[in-house]
C-alpha cells in the first residue's frame, strides 16, 4: 500500500512536537539536571539544538521521496524573486542570532561555564525585537510559505509547522516571563507576538 507523503507528515508530527517540547520543557530539565548533574547545564543547549536537526530529517526525507500532488508552481520571474525573498529572510534570521548572541543560541558559550551564557545582553529589545516579539518564528514561517512550488506534503508541513511555531512562541514568552519578571511583562504591552508594528519600540 503506497503512503501518503500528509499522512506520513502528520504521523511524525505527532512524534516530534511532544518530544521537541518536552525537551525544551523547564521541569523535565530541573529532572534531567538532577539525573546528569553538573554536565547538564554545560551541554544541554548543544545537546538540544543537534538533536532537533536530527529529528528534522525525517521531514526532509518525507518531503522529498513523498511529496505527492504538485498544487501550484510559480513561474519565471516570481519564482526567482521569492527565492531572493527567502535568502533576505535568512539573512535576517542570522542578523537577529547575531543580535541575542548566536554563541549561546547555539550552546557554545556554555560548554565548561556551568550552563550561562555569559553575553551580558540581558532581554533583547531592539531592532526586530522593538517590532515584534517573535521575529525569528515569523520569518521561520514566512520563509516556509514562500516556497514557489507547493506539493501536498509541503502544505501539511507548513500548516503544522505554523501551528507549532505559535505554540512555541507562547511556551518561550512563559520562560522569558519567569526569567525577567515585570519587564517582560512591560515589553510585551508595547510590542505585539507576531504582527510587527510599523514604529519601534525599542528602548
Amino acid at each position: 500500500m503506497e503512503i501518503s507523503g500528509r499522512l506520513a507528515i502528520s504521523a511524525y508530527f505527532l512524534l516530534f512536537a511532544p518530544l521537541h517540547s518536552l525537551l525544551a520543557d523547564p521541569a523535565f530539565k530541573s529532572w534531567a539536571r538532577r539525573v546528569i548533574g553538573p554536565a547538564f547545564d554545560s551541554w544541554q543547549r548543544l545537546a538540544y539544538n543537534l538533536l532537533a536537526m536530527i529529528m528534522i530529517l525525517p521531514f526532509l526525507f518525507i518531503l522529498l521521496f513523498l511529496p505527492g500532488k504538485t498544487l501550484y508552481l510559480v513561474s519565471v520571474p516570481w519564482n526567482y524573486l521569492m527565492a531572493a525573498g527567502q535568502l533576505l529572510l535568512i539573512a535576517a534570521m542570522l542578523m537577529i542570532l547575531q543580535q541575542t548572541g548566536a554563541v549561546s543560541f547555539l550552546g557554545l558559550s556554555q560548554i565548561g561555564n556551568r550552563g550561562r551564557a555569559d553575553d551580558g545582553r540581558g532581554l533583547v529589545t531592539t531592532g526586530l525585537y522593538g517590532r515584534t516579539r517573535n521575529p525569528l518564528f515569523l520569518l521561520a514561517d514566512i520563509i516556509l510559505w514562500l516556497s514557489p512550488i507547493m506539493t501536498e506534503s509541503l502544505l501539511t508541513f507548513n500548516i503544522l509547522a505554523t501551528i507549532y511555531f505559535y505554540l512555541g512562541a507562547r511556551h518561550e514568552e512563559r520562560s522569558l516571563k519567569a526569567e525577567y519578571g515585570e519587564a517582560y511583562e512591560e515589553y510585551k504591552k508595547s510590542v505585539p507576538m507576531f504582527l510587527p508594528r510599523l514604529r519601534s519600540a525599542s528602548r
